[in-house]
């Protein structure tokens, strides 16, 4: 990020269109109706994107549960489909340096969510000698049940931010604002899942402005370590072994 005084410029030199897929995941989550706040582009080239400066400030509990009751409405304004792209962008999408796989198929969530979003990153977590074969191995037979179908319910597809780690959650005077999306079709879980794994202040009260705005279903704690194995997978084929032992546990 390179500040000015009105502006941020993000420059990246690899992958390619990896920029104009950021902004189109931007684009797209600033388009629900009521949701989070979403930081705004002025403007995106191949090699720079060009976002609204945001000043910073504490995080509190009021703008907590503002911030969980919005989130709730995004991932309410739906995708295509598990997996989907942002609507109108046809590019490859990126988490990160990282692809991200998607797909304009409709099928149930697990198969998508096992292939798409854990294994297609366990594989290269293998071939860079991050993940044991006995790691492995487990993380498939996890798989090999959500590809089953044994987590699936009836929620329909949610408009994902995708990356939704503490950093990515900016507090500002006028409470939170999100910026850098790897946005999908997905699970609202995966969200508050991954919210969780690597800490986000007052993040009960963003849960409680969630579920009030949207109830979280029954049972939803003992599945924060299912919809956790996809940044985990993410983080072992990218950061190294040191993320097999949390991902397979």
């Amino acid at each position: 990020m390179v500040a000015s005084s009105r502006t941020f410029s993000k420059q990246r030199k690899a992958p390619s269109g990896s920029l104009e897929a950021e902004a189109a995941g931007l684009a797209w989550l600033a388009a629900a109706p009521g949701g989070a706040r979403i930081a705004r582009v002025l403007s995106v080239a191949p090699d720079v994107l060009e976002l609204e400066e945001l000043p910073h400030a504490p995080p509190t509990r009021a703008a907590a549960r503002e911030f969980g009751a919005a989130l709730a409405r995004t991932h309410a304004a739906g995708a295509a489909g598990f997996g989907a792209p942002p609507d109108g962008w046809a590019g490859p999408l990126y988490l990160g340096r990282q692809e991200l796989p998607a797909t304009a198929e409709r099928p149930s969530w697990g198969p998508i969510y096992a292939e798409l979003r854990v294994l297609f990153y366990l594989r290269r977590a293998e071939q860079r000698g991050h993940v044991s074969p006995e790691e492995a191995r487990v993380v498939r037979a996890a798989c090999a049940r959500i590809a089953d179908g044994d987590f699936d319910d009836d929620e329909e597809p949610a408009r994902l931010h995708g990356d939704l780690w503490n950093g990515n959650v900016l507090w500002t005077p006028d409470g939170v604002v999100l910026i850098d999306p790897a946005a999908s079709g997905g699970h609202p879980e995966t969200d508050l899942a991954m919210l969780a794994l690597f800490g986000c202040p007052h993040l009960d009260d963003i849960l409680g402005g969630y579920s009030a705005e949207h109830p979280l279903r029954p049972g939803w704690q003992d599945r924060v370590p299912l919809h956790q194995l996809h940044p985990l997978a993410v983080h072992a084929a990218s950061h190294g072994a040191s993320y097999a032992a949390p991902l397979t546990a």
